[in-house]
């Protein structure tokens, strides 16, 4: 072997090819007192996330005043912001207060995928949430014929079926690559676009069907939220009364709210290449940590009937107890 230095190049590249079977997630700091200070802030960011979340959930199903399309809506959107939160940030707990930071090729990829789904699943939620406020308030009277319970439950099942195929599509491409010698990535989550520069394949079909889905996937939706508010727009100037205008817009405003933080943060993120630069890591932690931490509070300050149906599940908690 040793007769032939090509050969023992060749071996020692593929002895160092076969020994990588995890990945160094580098995370917001190596300074250990900032990372201490970084827990404590995204243990409360995300205990506040459960709660805030799950509260919303069991008040939109208990409530019967919120049994509507849109309460319906915003409950799969509060399990979503759950589930999306819940991939990235208990691993990126427990790195914060690991040393080796390491996580297996398989995880990185599993989480790859369900950040993708998630994310992509949300994206279709929200464009279906403006579509269901343009038939809100351009057709009243037909609003419960228009969005029946078997549509809803429709578009909520197509959005998940939609973003798990797009999803999987990628990663089982990705699952092919082989990975060389450096294998730390500048983030503190694996996703897709952080893998490609690890790989000592060829990623050029991989980067433009990750471009390609993104651009169908995300501005797909983002395009047909744009054209849900821009009917909405043109009915509610077609309203006389300034306070028909004005309800109007306030069944809208918590959801379009949601819309310019997480398409604002998300767009940004993957708009900015994978280097790891603090303005990329804002915009992820804006995108995967703190929105789903902001949502049930938008809507609990924004929407009167939510504010209500808070107001009498706490009376009636209290009365229990008296």
């Amino acid at each position: 072997l040793f007769c032939f230095p090509e050969r023992t190049l060749l071996y020692i590249a593929m002895k160092n090819y076969s020994a990588i079977s995890e990945f160094v997630l580098l995370g917001l700091s190596v300074d250990p007192h900032i990372q201490a200070v970084l827990f404590m802030l995204f243990v409360l960011i995300y205990l506040l996330t459960l709660m805030g979340n799950f509260l919303m959930m069991l008040m939109i199903r208990a409530d019967f005043h919120l049994h509507t399309p849109m309460y319906f809506f915003l409950r799969q959107l509060s399990f979503l912001d759950l589930c999306h939160s819940s991939v990235t940030v208990p691993k990126m707990l427990e790195n914060l207060l690991s040393e080796s930071k390491t996580i297996f090729v398989e995880s990185c990829l599993a989480q790859a995928f369900f950040v993708f789904a998630t994310g992509g699943t949300e994206a279709c939620l929200l464009a279906v949430m403006a579509y269901d406020r343009y038939v809100a308030i351009s057709s009243p009277l037909l609003y419960g014929q228009v969005m029946s319970n078997q549509l809803c439950v429709g578009l909520v099942w197509g959005s998940w079926g939609l973003a798990f195929v797009d999803a999987l599509i990628n990663i089982l491409l990705a699952v092919n690559l082989d990975y060389c010698e450096d294998h730390t990535i500048p983030h503190f989550s694996c996703e897709l676009s952080s893998l490609f520069p690890l790989s000592c394949s060829d990623t050029a079909t991989n980067f433009t069907l990750l471009l390609c889905s993104s651009v169908l996937h995300f501005f797909g939706t983002f395009i047909m939220i744009v054209s849900s508010y821009a009917r909405i727009v043109s009915t509610i100037l077609s309203i006389s009364s300034t306070s028909g205008r004005s309800k109007a817009f306030s069944t809208c405003s918590s959801h379009l709210t949601t819309v310019i933080l997480f398409y604002g943060s998300g767009f940004l993120s993957y708009l900015l290449p994978a280097s790891g630069s603090p303005l990329e890591m804002v915009f992820s932690l804006q995108y995967s940590v703190v929105t789903p931490m902001l949502n049930p509070l938008i809507y609990s300050l924004q929407n009167k009937e939510v504010k209500a149906a808070m107001g009498r599940m706490f009376r009636k908690y209290f009365h229990s107890l008296l």
